[in-house]
């Protein structure tokens, strides 16, 4: 993170320009959010991951919550304020506008097509980030199972993620006082 004051309305504008311009959401806005802040030094490659993993924990919109703990870390409670005004206001505006106009257009031919285009690029900005996190995250064999079974589990098996984190929580936990007991025999 740079050292020198970053001003509000460079926070607000950084997150402004990521808000307006993402379209899937906030798994999709990390990319923009990781490229935007590091090209401007204002983290460093290893503090995205534990953005998102306090982003997802904390309730609320995933974009919003990374943008509030980004600006935070860099000015505090008004950085905070300046960054989630910035992710939040122009998808506000965007979304009222369209909705004031949708409903006249809803079943244009074209529209559905757009949209229908749409679809494949958010499940793609979507990917981005799960791919990124998956390297960082997952550096021996062990790991990568681990991701391999949860993926399956909660995509084929439909089994809720509330379980497996209970579980991976309980064997992490297993594990780490079995290694504890035999350094200490």
């Amino acid at each position: 993170m740079k050292k020198n004051r970053v001003s509000l309305g460079s926070i607000f504008a950084v997150f402004a320009k990521i808000g307006a311009f993402t379209i899937g959401g906030g798994y999709a806005m990390i990319p923009l959010i990781e490229a935007e802040m590091r090209r401007r030094e204002w983290i460093s490659e290893e503090d995205m991951p534990d953005i998102i993993v306090l982003a997802q924990s904390a309730p609320g919109i995933l974009a919003v919550n990374m943008a509030i703990y980004s600006g935070y870390r860099l000015r505090g409670v008004r950085g905070a304020v300046a960054a989630s005004l910035g992710a939040v206001l122009p998808s506000f505006a965007i979304i009222l506008l369209i909705a004031m106009l949708f409903t006249g257009i809803k079943d244009n031919p074209t529209i559905i097509r757009i949209f229908r285009g749409i679809r494949p690029v958010a499940v793609g900005l979507i990917l981005v980030p799960a791919c990124n996190l998956a390297k960082k995250g997952c550096r021996k064999w062990w790991a990568w199972l681990i991701l391999a079974a949860s993926l399956a589990a909660v995509a084929f098996l439909k089994i809720s993620p509330i379980y497996i984190i209970l579980v991976t929580i309980a064997a992490a936990t297993a594990v780490s006082m079995a290694k504890e007991a035999r350094t200490r025999k």
